[in-house]
């Protein structure tokens, strides 16, 4: 693809997510994206053949932008990833979009379940590690807590979108770690892992 036509579907993309993440799919239309970036209907075309076309994209690449905290892999850097993602869902538009689309796909018949095992295996990968350095206890399943993560993390972000448009995500996010710790690692691992903020009584 040449650059200028590279440079075109990155807009459209970003603009695609803007709208979506402001009004979700239903209420989405090509007509809404095409005026917020000022292109031809053509050029859209060109690139998306419609609204699904554009709403896949987005959920495929929701997480293009994002630069993980560097750190050794296992229990604490998996922990770290997820208080960066807190973050990121606060100001990254396009993975909020495709989060959002993610989980709204059904009402365009979307069907795309593969976002959420791609984020399973990120999140199994920093469990095997943890389990090859003795951080998980031994009846620790990675691939079961995997999904576990995807799942909880999915809900604990739509309750804190819902009920303060995600201000208190990492709290929430720090939350659902002091639960799920006492049933992945031994109790000497949990002393020395890092947590990014207060618990929440702390913050009442």
């Amino acid at each position: 693809m040449q650059q200028r036509a590279v440079r075109t579907r990155e807009v459209l993309l970003r603009a695609a997510a803007e709208v979506f993440d402001e009004v979700g799919y239903t209420r989405a239309s090509i007509l809404k994206i095409i005026d917020r970036v000022g292109l031809t209907t053509g050029s859209v075309y060109f690139h998306f053949k419609s609204k699904e076309g554009l709403a896949r994209a987005v959920i495929h690449e929701q997480a293009k932008d994002l630069e993980f905290p560097p750190g050794e892999p296992g229990l604490q850097h998996l922990i770290d990833m997820t208080s960066y993602l807190a973050v990121e869902m606060q100001q990254n538009t396009l993975l909020r979009a495709g989060v959002r689309l993610a989980v709204e796909q059904n009402e365009a018949d979307l069907h795309e379940y593969a976002i959420y095992e791609w984020w399973a295996r990120k999140f199994h990968d920093e469990l095997v590690a943890a389990r090859s350095k003795g951080q998980l206890l031994p009846g620790a399943d990675e691939t079961a807590f995997a999904s576990l993560l995807v799942a909880a993390y999915t809900g604990t972000q739509i309750m804190s979108q819902l009920s303060t448009s995600r201000t208190d995500l990492p709290c929430r996010i720090a939350d659902m770690w002091r639960c799920i710790l006492p049933a992945l690692a031994p109790a000497d691992v949990i002393a020395g892992i890092t947590l990014p903020t207060a618990p929440a009584e702390e913050r009442a």
